[in-house]
């Protein structure tokens, strides 16, 4: 079986990214990233089958997570910078095109480095976050969706949100992440991996400034919203915080692009489906 190796990388603006390495080195590179409030190990049950498959894989934690770089500043956590450093580690590693697969934050991340930087990636798997494009149109027209995202408009006030998250050893947060999963979704040691995470990043901070960015950064002018590359789309449908439909009308933005629903999974899907999303990923990577 393959053993994890840890390694550090400087990228744009001296950001440090902590990166996990499994598989080998010669085989064909998949960039996993993750979402809020996880880090690398939030992949733990892909990993490793990934790179018995003989795939490279490379699981960073992006800025502001776990022992990569949390700069103070809102505006470094713009899409524009976050999509820059998945090109930046691509060129680093010699990697012209790389499998690329993101959930929840980590999935805005590729939608964004497929619109702007499409030559780069093969093929994309997406798990749980619309088009970007999707997103922002219900935000601002369902009502429903609006509710379910009260979250974003807390996490705005400047100190409140993280804070409040983090008091009492991170007890908000990891609340938060029981809440929204299933009982098994996290048992209690994948918890205490994320209390680690979020003491290492000096606390929530860097996370929570994603989500402010998200108002301050001015979107990129390379952009192109219609994605022509292979597009694997997996969904939890019970998920709590974004609505199943915003899926389906992804699929308008992608010229050749597949959708499969796990109807029992949370937003964790890939937790909760582990083996069933593990073989989706594996066949969609042929």
């Amino acid at each position: 079986m393959p053993a994890y190796e840890h390694t550090y990388l400087q990228v744009n603006d001296q950001i440090r990214l902590h990166i996990v390495l499994a598989g080998p080195a010669e085989g064909k590179p998949v960039l996993l990233l993750h979402g809020f409030p996880e880090f690398w190990y939030g992949w733990r049950a892909q990993i490793m089958a990934l790179a018995a498959k003989g795939y490279r894989v490379i699981a960073p934690d992006q800025r502001g997570y776990n022992l990569s770089s949390a700069p103070k500043d809102i505006e470094s956590y713009g899409l524009e910078h976050l999509s820059q450093d998945v090109i930046a580690l691509l060129d680093n590693y010699g990697i012209e095109k790389v499998f690329l697969i993101g959930h929840d934050w980590g999935a805005a991340v590729a939608w964004a480095v497929a619109m702007r930087f499409p030559e780069r990636v093969e093929k994309m798997a997406i798990l749980n976050v619309p088009h970007p494009a999707v997103l922002m149109r219900t935000l601002r027209t369902s009502p429903r969706q609006m509710l379910k995202s009260w979250y974003i408009g807390f996490f705005q006030i400047p100190g409140l949100a993280d804070w409040l998250m983090s008091r009492n050893n991170f007890a908000g947060m990891i609340g938060m992440l029981k809440k929204s999963g299933k009982p098994g979704t996290f048992n209690s040691e994948d918890l205490d991996e994320y209390r680690k995470a979020y003491t290492n990043s000096g606390g929530l901070t860097g996370m929570i400034n994603w989500y402010r960015a998200l108002f301050k950064s001015r979107a990129s002018t390379r952009r192109k919203a219609k994605i022509e590359l292979p597009v694997l789309i997996l969904w939890g449908k019970q998920d709590l915080a974004l609505g199943a439909e915003m899926a389906e009308k992804s699929l308008a933005y992608c010229e050749n692009s597949e959708l499969i629903f796990f109807e029992n999974a949370t937003h964790w899907v890939q937790h909760d489906e582990a083996e069933a999303v593990t073989k989706k990923l594996i066949e969609f990577l042929k």
